[in-house]
């Protein structure tokens, strides 16, 4: 009998240490900023601020000039095209088709933007609580990356057809931005194939338009992302409504 009450108490003394270190080591975690879980709500709350954030991150993006009047996103010429802008005044007409492609470029890009928005809204419905707490507590760029990391291989999928078609749409004059590409390729590569452009060491030039289009578009979609996130956690003031405020104020208190 005697010894069955040690061996009681025993585990009693042993469940109360373990109940105890366990929350010593709760506290020393908090302590040292490291939270083991956001909650429920305030993963709901995260959730709802990157529907918010992402979302108009999309609108602005897919409006005229989204891209082409940003400097940070703005797509110029592949690198292949470089050897045409250095001897562009040996091209006739050089300057206004290197304009027009450029700014179909950027069109292109900002009809693609819209494919966006159902992409990352199920990647955030999807998102679970131990991800919602890594991205609070991660980096200034973690949601960002999150996002990234999950739906890069789907964007991408989405936007090369949408690119494709846009391209290929007759605009101004009845060209499309594929044929104006054409157009200044061939325009160089006449030159760059002459005596004179062999002599100067032209190279033709060739690029797969749709998917350095594709590639920009969504490197400047995620650079513009990473830019508001970082906005929102270190800014009080970019927080603009109530969710925002809510859940990154929790960061404040951290620091």
């Amino acid at each position: 009998m005697r010894r069955m009450i040690i061996c009681l108490s025993a585990i009693v003394i042993l469940s109360t240490s373990c109940t105890e270190l366990q929350q010593v080591a709760s506290q020393v975690m908090t302590q040292q900023g490291v939270s083991t879980s956001i909650g429920v709500d305030n993963a709901t709350g995260l959730k709802e601020a990157l529907l918010v954030g992402t979302t108009n991150s999309v609108m602005n993006l897919s409006k005229t000039d989204g891209f082409f009047a940003n400097q940070a996103l703005k797509i110029l010429l592949p690198e292949e095209a470089q050897p045409i802008i250095k001897n562009i005044k040996l091209v006739p007409g050089g300057e206004k088709l290197v304009n027009d492609v450029v700014l179909r470029l950027n069109r292109a890009a900002e009809d693609a933007a819209v494919e966006a928005k159902p992409i990352f809204v199920s990647a955030i419905r999807n998102m679970t609580i131990k991800d919602a707490t890594n991205i609070l507590f991660g980096a200034n760029n973690a949601a960002t990356s999150y996002l990234r990391n999950n739906t890069y291989s789907q964007l991408s999928s989405a936007f090369e057809p949408k690119i494709a078609t846009s391209l290929d749409k007759k605009l101004v004059g009845n060209i499309s931005t594929t044929e104006s590409w054409k157009a200044l390729a061939n325009a160089y590569n006449t030159v760059a194939n002459s005596l004179v452009g062999k002599a100067s060491n032209m190279k033709p030039v060739s690029a797969n338009l749709t998917r350095y289009v594709t590639d920009k578009a969504l490197n400047g979609m995620f650079l513009s992302l990473a830019s508001e996130e970082k906005k929102i956690r270190e800014n009080p003031s970019a927080r603009v409504n109530a969710i925002l405020k809510k859940v990154f104020g929790q960061l404040d208190a951290k620091k």
